[in-house]
C-alpha cells in the first residue's frame, strides 16, 4: 500500500524518512510532470506543511535559505548585490505561477544540468544542509549535485537549507540565460558571474556555467584571467581567450555542442561586464 504523509514538524518528517523510502513533495512543479499519468508507486512525503523550512534568515556567518523558500521569496527578499544573479535567475524559473510555488531546494534536488538556480548559488559558494533523524551535515553545492538527476542525498536525509557564507557575498553579480525564446524555456546555456571590483580593478571573480556539462561548473581559467584587470571592456578580450576546459556540452534538440561552446563564451562576457558595473551596460548590449 502506498503511504502519504504531511508532517507538521521537521522532526516528524525526519522520523518518517528514517522508517523507509519516500519521495519528497515540495512545490510539486517538477514532481507532478515527472510522474505523468503513471500510478504512484512510492510513498509520498509532503513537506508543504513545514513552515520552518520557508524563509531567509541571517546569522553572523551565513545567509540561510530554507529548503521550501520559493523563487518569488528570493526575488522579494532584500539581499546584497552579490545575490543579484540568483534573483535574475529566479525570474527565469518558468512562469510567475511556478516561481510562486517552486522551491529553491527542489531545483537542486531535481539535479537537472539546466537548473537555472544552480550557477547563481555556485558563485556564492553555497552549501547544502542535509538532515536525518540522527545527524546534520553540510556539503558544498558542487559536491551535492553529482550528475544528471543524481545527488549526494543518503537514505533518511532531506535538504533543510541552503547556506551562503557571508565571505562570499562581496561584490555584484549578474545572470545571463540563452534560450530558444525569451520566457518559459529550458536553457541552452546560462552564466552567473560575481565580481568584486576595488578601485576599478577586479579583485575577485567567480564565474559559473550551466547547461554545458552534466553539472554546473566554475570556470577557474576565466576567473584567473579576470583577476587584476581593469573592470572595463578589457574583460571581454580576456574572457574570449581564456580556457574553459571544465565544459563538456552535449548536442541535443536545443543546440549542438559546438554552438554551446561558442555561445557560452559570449554570454560569459555579457555576465561579467554586467557584474563589473553600470559603466559597462552599453557594452553588454552590443557584445
Amino acid at each position: 500500500m502506498i503511504r502519504y504523509a504531511k508532517p507538521t514538524t521537521i522532526d516528524e518528517a525526519l522520523a518518517l524518512l528514517g522508517e523507509g523510502a519516500w519521495r519528497i513533495l515540495a512545490g510539486g512543479t517538477d514532481f507532478y510532470p515527472a510522474q505523468g499519468s503513471r500510478p504512484f508507486r512510492d510513498n509520498v512525503l509532503d513537506i508543504n506543511g513545514l513552515a520552518a523550512l520557508r524563509g531567509i534568515a541571517e546569522t553572523d556567518d551565513h545567509f540561510v535559505i530554507g529548503a521550501r523558500t520559493t523563487w518569488t521569496d528570493i526575488i522579494r527578499h532584500p539581499l546584497p548585490p552579490a545575490f543579484d544573479a540568483l534573483k535574475q535567475a529566479a525570474r527565469e524559473v518558468g512562469s510567475p505561477q511556478i516561481q510562486n510555488v517552486a522551491s529553491v531546494a527542489g531545483n537542486l534536488c531535481n539535479a537537472s544540468p539546466a537548473a537555472d538556480g544552480v550557477p547563481g548559488l555556485i558563485v556564492l559558494d553555497a552549501e547544502v544542509e542535509l538532515r536525518s533523524a540522527t545527524a546534520t551535515r553540510h556539503l558544498p553545492l558542487p559536491d551535492f549535485i553529482l550528475g544528471n538527476r543524481r545527488t549526494a542525498l543518503q537514505p533518511g536525509e532531506m535538504v533543510t537549507a541552503i547556506r551562503v557564507p557571508r565571505t562570499a557575498t562581496a561584490g555584484t553579480s549578474a545572470f545571463v540565460k540563452l534560450g530558444a525564446r525569451r520566457y518559459l524555456v529550458i536553457s541552452i546555456a546560462m552564466v552567473a558571474a560575481r565580481l568584486v571590483v576595488d578601485n576599478g580593478t577586479v579583485a575577485e571573480a567567480a564565474i559559473a556555467v550551466g547547461s554545458c556539462s552534466a553539472v554546473a561548473r566554475r570556470l577557474a581559467g576565466v576567473e584567473k584571467a579576470l583577476r587584476g584587470l581593469s573592470a572595463d571592456g578589457r574583460l571581454a578580450a580576456a574572457i574570449r581567450s581564456a580556457p574553459m576546459t571544465e565544459l563538456s556540452p552535449i548536442a541535443d534538440v536545443r543546440g549542438s555542442a559546438e554552438y554551446r561552446l561558442d555561445a557560452v563564451r559570449e554570454i560569459v562576457v555579457r555576465a561579467a561586464l554586467a557584474a563589473a558595473g553600470p559603466m559597462n551596460e552599453h557594452m553588454v548590449a552590443v557584445a
